[in-house]
């Protein structure tokens, strides 16, 4: 077996034990909340980590992947499309946009799970509608709306007096796709009492938009307390990828 093949061969086998691992935790935390483990998807979060191992992930049974950076993650999909052609790789934008960014972005992502302002709302959209008339994607744009659940404008998010208004936004846009919110914890803040008034305002705009249902919270760190709060889907890097390899700019 050459270098190469063991290396490939190594670094399968850690990704399948941490998969196994947090679908562990997952079904535990599950089991504790008295929910079904298939209630919750888990999203792997791959920044700064190369195609070849999202590669890994596909065959070993994942479909859904998260980027929070579109010069990354642009190359990154395209690329995972030659490793893996017709693979049923999902990606979804879980970090902040930038409105210069958004042509691209409409292009490889499936989801942005990041919409937290009219002007952001309504640039996606536009590029949305530009990128299916060009036929770079043939559905409109699935989005959540990210609530601010610490107030800190660095972090982005809406704050949650004001996410009707943006769902209406959202909802009444040509070429975007209200699917539900997202939110993160605070730094060093209680997640419980976060994730309380997330589930909130996520039953809020379920309410008034029975399409968006997705409540996503969570994250390697809190899963747990995001589950017994009703998530439905969970954000996973470090726990099932490791350490970063790079440095996040």
């Amino acid at each position: 077996m050459s270098e190469r093949a063991g290396g490939h061969d190594s670094r399968r086998d850690e990704l399948a034990a941490a998969l196994a691992a947090v679908r562990e935790r997952l079904a535990a935390a599950c089991g504790a909340a008295g929910r079904e483990p298939a209630e919750v998807r888990l999203l792997a979060v791959t920044k700064t980590f190369p195609a070849a191992d999202v590669a890994l992930l596909v065959d070993l049974g994942l479909v859904a992947f998260g980027e929070s950076r579109d010069q990354e993650a642009a190359p990154k999909t395209a690329e995972l499309a030659d490793l893996r052609p017709g693979a049923l790789a999902r990606w979804e934008m879980v970090g902040r946009v930038q409105r210069n960014k958004v042509r691209s972005v409409v292009r490889w992502a499936d989801r942005v799970q990041s919409v937290d302002s009219p002007r952001l709302a309504d640039a996606l959209a536009a590029a949305a509608r530009s990128a299916r008339a060009a036929g770079e994607r043939s559905t409109d744009l699935e989005v959540l709306l990210q609530v601010s659940l610490d107030g800190d404008p660095a972090r982005g998010g809406c704050l949650p007096a004001d996410v009707d208004v943006l769902a209406e936004r959202v909802a009444g846009s040509e070429g975007l796709d209200l699917r539900g919110v997202m939110g993160i914890a605070p730094l060093d803040g209680d997640a419980d009492a976060a994730f309380a008034v997330l589930s909130q305002v996520a039953a809020r705009i379920r309410g008034e938009h029975p399409r968006a249902v997705e409540l996503s919270a969570g994250m390697s760190a809190d899963l747990e307390v995001a589950v017994r709060h009703g998530s439905s889907c969970v954000r996973v890097g470090t726990a099932l990828m490791g350490g970063r390899p790079l440095a996040s700019t």
